[in-house]
């Protein structure tokens, strides 16, 4: 008797519980119902907020200003601002809503951390005398939410507490941290010196040529990524904002593991790379400026590579769907084939003497093993390549035939070399791929 009544109850709890929800989901304003929509803290746009100011939680104050078009720190340094944080404040002030109005006039603020609160950002629009300012305080009991407030008034409301890390930025956090300023899209020559070698870049056409310490075609992406990197390189931290020539040796920048120059016409921007410091950051300098930096070492490991680092890493240029003409010579016997156009606009390729049509897919098969030899490794001028008895030539034309690249291939054992005329040394290649072409020829009919 006892169980049934204390399963009625429960029962009775059940229901009345269900009946709650449902009458309480009855009245709530549907989705997207306008009632339902949340209150801007400021009526701004971001576009035109041309001021701000930030103090942080630990106290330093950063002002920022937008001159023409872009956003520069004024106090209490003045620099370049990180336009990606500037961005996201004006974002985010523009777009900041209320979750929930907590008292509309409380009478002690000290609960909320608002007493003296731990944040504060402010902002200006163009020819506005006063600021508009809002006040941070603590987070609320599950830590989703801030407390905030705005200056006038005692009401106390929520915003989402993500927008802390947006809010609470230092000085260093909104500066600009790139290291060298450079245009990228002027950038014709680059060089990286340091205690074992010298190499130097030079702008070629749409590629890079390698002219320390050799002569030679340099991997576009290799010097391309080595300039980007230069570019892109953030300062982790500032040591001193002004270092004197004396003190350069306790940083090792008097006589810097590293320097890399890039060029632009007939402007350069260098930076030098020191010893670690203790937290296993590098220190850096960019030689225009005396002040002192650290950065990751791994974000420079490409300026590290010796030149065969930054050769190519395919034998040939040209690919299948670009050549216009291949011809393969094999000790006295040499093939040709040509790619033509006919009145229907369909790609053909033909084979010279005899002329004779071949199949598309052959061809392009051959051609294809032949683009896709890759580099294996360089060997110097010395090494033995068989070059003075080739086991074939491969001549292509590229490109509506504006190029043309000319490769010979010797074999000295189980190795197999590619030769470049103009360029020392050889490249050394899969003799199996090799073999793998020389079939792809033959089965050409």
């Amino acid at each position: 008797m006892r169980g049934f009544r204390s399963t009625l109850i429960l029962l009775l709890v059940l229901v009345g519980l269900v009946g709650y929800i449902y009458f309480y989901e009855m009245k709530r304003p549907a989705a997207g119902d306008k009632s339902e929509q949340k209150q801007k803290v400021f009526t701004v746009e971001a576009a035109a907020i041309t001021e701000i100011e930030v103090k942080a939680a630990s106290g330093e104050r950063t002002v920022l200003k937008k001159t023409d078009g872009a956003w520069r720190v004024t106090d209490p340094i003045s620099a370049r601002a990180d336009e990606a944080e500037a961005t996201g404040l004006v974002t985010n002030l523009a777009s900041l809503e209320i979750q929930r109005v907590v008292e509309e006039n409380a009478a002690d603020l000290a609960p909320f951390g608002l007493a003296a609160p731990r944040i504060e950002v402010a902002f200006r629009k163009a020819g506005q005398a006063d600021a508009s300012r809002l006040l941070l305080g603590d987070k609320n009991a599950t830590g989703g939410e801030l407390y905030a407030k705005l200056p006038a008034g005692k009401r106390v409301f929520l915003i989402s507490s993500f927008l802390e890390s947006t809010f609470n930025k230092g000085t260093f956090d909104l500066r600009d941290k790139t290291i060298l300023a450079f245009d990228r899209a002027r950038v014709d020559s680059l060089e990286i010196v340091s205690k074992d070698q010298r190499l130097a870049f030079a702008k070629a056409g749409d590629g890079w040529r390698l002219t320390s310490p050799i002569a030679a075609r340099a991997d576009l992406s290799q010097v391309e990524g080595a300039v980007g990197s230069l570019q892109t390189l953030a300062m982790k931290s500032i040591v001193t904002p002004e270092a004197a020539e004396k003190d350069l040796a306790k940083y090792g920048l008097d006589k810097p593991e590293l320097t890399a120059t890039v060029g632009a016409g007939s402007t350069r921007a260098t930076i030098a790379i020191g010893k670690l410091d203790q937290g296993g950051n590098q220190f850096a300098r960019d030689l225009s400026r005396p002040m002192v930096v650290t950065i990751d070492p791994a974000l420079i490991g490409a300026l590290k590579n010796n030149a065969d680092a930054f050769r190519p890493k395919d034998v040939f240029e040209f690919r299948s769907f670009t050549a216009t003409r291949l011809e393969i010579t094999r000790g006295t016997s040499t093939v040709a084939f040509e790619r033509t156009v006919g009145k229907d606009g369909a790609t053909k390729w033909r084979k010279l003497n005899p002329a004779k049509d071949v199949g598309t897919a052959e061809l392009e098969g051959l051609l294809g093993a032949f683009s896709g030899l890759s580099v294996a490794g360089y060997v110097d001028a010395k090494a033995k390549t068989g070059a003075e008895s080739p086991a074939a030539v491969v001549t292509v034309k590229f490109d509506d035939g504006k190029k043309e690249e000319r490769v010979m291939f010797g074999r000295v054992g189980a190795d197999v070399f590619a030769i470049r005329a103009g360029e020392p040394g050889a490249a050394k290649v899969d003799a199996a791929k090799f073999d793998e072409a020389l079939k792809a020829l033959d089965a050409v009919k």
